[in-house]
């Protein structure tokens, strides 16, 4: 049976559990140390009011300033460690995530919308911080506390004591119990509903262009007004919920004090009436974070339950268990390859043959949907083919790993993606120990080291949100940088220049020919340039290649 998600997002803390107890015992001195305060200070005043002699009181003098100074420290303390602690989980988490998401890309995540998978690893993830801290270290808290207070109040009278216990047990079990009631609807609902808002706004925002084109811009206003209003609705049963959980735990701490006057009064002296009453209303403290974890559980749960969904797929290419090594020879030879999407599918590829030797350049000609991306997906082993034979270095390319299949290929695409980030870094992506020497070199080679040192950052230069600080010129030289800088002995080339002028696209071929040199090249494109210079043409269509004519 399935483990609950909760249940296997706690298991994922236990390399934690040092931070965890730290912070719990730091949690329990906090409270410990506000209780204390409180009965000192209680039975400072009360005791003080009878006028003794000033060496009766000295003591409880000194623990009044021990325990308000006690209790900053020890609040400080957990803050620090519970949230350092918090954040090194989520930071873990997020890896984890990341690591299981990594091997599913690009079969299995196909289906899934960008948005939707940026909110599980941010929003959902982020979410789980109040499961540790709401409701993993407050209930130890709490229990320490309850256990810590009712030996206490044993000591004045058995009967006190147990009266507060029966009072905290209804804090800690029953206003949950209600609390979570009160809002799992909402909060499994406000998990979904904010994930779908996040998913349309990522995806309106990355279609603005195409939207107002098209003037579709209203009804998709029309459709995140709808998803907010709905996100608003939900949120606020949540806050009714937090609402009631406050007013019942505010009336048990009133009503514990008020059962603790009526028990006390004939049973103790009066002199810890006070003393009595107002540790029992600063040990509730501990019990008020008890109802919001609730509160919070079934979101947390959903959020568990929406990364688990994806954490739980399984790749559509694996790794042979036994890996052959890394191939020395990059001829590629392919015999006879099948490939279809889906079982009762008509087929993409139907026996494609091919032949690339080491320094040829291979051009295949076709139109969009042709085919051609999914031949280099199947090269890259992003998934896996149906029927016949690629090898790569005369073995099968299903006999190495993943990761030496993509080092032997150079990958050049229509629309790279660049990050977020410095031109430097967008072009060491491909090897990340490269020195700014063979960065420079890189760039040299694409043509693009002149236009990077004329801007005033340079190579620190930030090229925008998916590069939209540079031309598509620049965009795809430092695509071209970042495929030479890999130096991989096959350069793959899916409509690289598909978005280019003709000047553009001509000077772009020009460079790549150039310094491929001596290296394998397979170029997939509809446009007629440059195909004098190429060794073979084919033409991919209907699934099948054949000589171009």
């Amino acid at each position: 049976m399935m483990r609950s998600p909760l249940v296997r997002v706690l298991r994922l803390t236990l390399p934690f559990w040092r931070g965890m107890l730290l912070a719990v015992l730091l949690g329990a001195l906090t409270i410990a140390s506000s209780v204390s305060l409180m009965a000192t200070s209680a039975w400072l005043i009360s005791k003080a009011a009878l006028r003794p002699s000033i060496a009766e009181l000295s003591v409880a003098v000194v623990g009044v300033r021990f325990f308000g100074i006690a209790r900053g420290v020890f609040r400080y303390a957990e803050r620090l460690v519970s949230h350092e602690t918090t954040f090194r989980l989520l930071a873990h988490l997020r890896v984890e995530f990341y690591k299981a998401l990594e091997p599913l890309a690009p079969a299995r995540l196909a289906s899934l919308r960008s948005g939707d998978l940026l909110s599980r690893a941010i929003d959902d993830i982020e979410s789980l911080q109040n499961l540790y801290l709401r409701a993993v270290a407050p209930p130890l808290v709490a229990l320490v506390i309850a256990i810590g207070l009712t030996l206490f109040l044993g000591l004045f009278d058995p009967l006190i004591a147990l009266v507060v216990l029966a009072f905290m047990l209804a804090a800690g079990i029953l206003v949950p119990l209600i609390a979570w009631s009160s809002s799992q609807r909402s909060g499994t609902r406000s998990v979904d509903v904010r994930a779908e808002l996040n998913a349309t706004l990522l995806d309106d925002i990355q279609g603005m262009a195409d939207l107002l084109v098209y003037g579709r811009a209203e009804t998709y206003l029309s459709r995140i007004d709808a998803l907010s209003r709905q996100l608003a609705n939900e949120e606020e049963q949540a806050a009714h919920g937090d609402a009631l959980q406050l007013a019942l735990s505010t009336f048990l701490t009133s009503a514990a004090a008020l059962a603790v006057l009526a028990v006390a009064i004939p049973r103790i002296d009066g002199v810890y009436l006070a003393t009595v009453a107002l540790a029992t209303i600063a040990a509730f403290e501990a019990f008020g974070p008890l109802a919001q974890a609730a509160v919070n559980l079934g979101a947390n749960a959903q959020a568990a339950r929406r990364l688990f969904e994806i954490a739980d797929m399984s790749p559509v290419v694996a790794d042979p268990a036994l890996p052959a090594p890394p191939s020395i020879s990059p001829a590629l030879d392919i015999r006879d390859l099948t490939f279809r999407y889906a079982g009762d599918a008509p087929p993409v590829l139907d026996r494609v043959s091919l032949s690339l030797q080491p320094g040829e350049r291979i051009a295949i000609l076709g139109e969009s949907g042709a085919g051609k991306s999914t031949l280099v997906n199947l090269l890259l082993r992003f998934w896996d083919y149906d029927g016949g034979h690629i090898l790569l270095g005369g073995r099968e390319l299903r006999d190495y790993t993943q990761t030496d299949v993509r080092d032997t290929f150079g990958v050049m695409t229509q629309r790279t993606h660049l990050f977020n980030t410095t031109i430097r870094d967008n072009i060491r992506i491909a090897r990340s120990d490269a020195s700014q020497e063979y960065i420079e070199a890189a760039a040299r080679q694409a043509q693009i080291h002149d236009f990077i040192t004329s801007l005033p950052d340079g190579y620190d230069s930030l090229v925008g949100e998916d590069g939209s600080q540079v031309s598509g010129g620049e965009r795809q030289r430092i695509a071209l940088a970042r495929a030479l800088l890999k130096d991989a002995p096959i350069l793959i080339l899916d409509e690289a220049t598909a978005n280019l002028d003709p000047v553009t696209e001509r000077a772009v071929l020009e460079t790549i020919l150039r310094v491929t040199e001596g290296r394998g090249l397979l170029m997939f494109t509809h446009r007629h340039v440059l195909l004098d210079r190429m060794d073979r043409v084919y033409v991919i269509h209907g699934g099948r290649l054949l000589p171009h004519e």
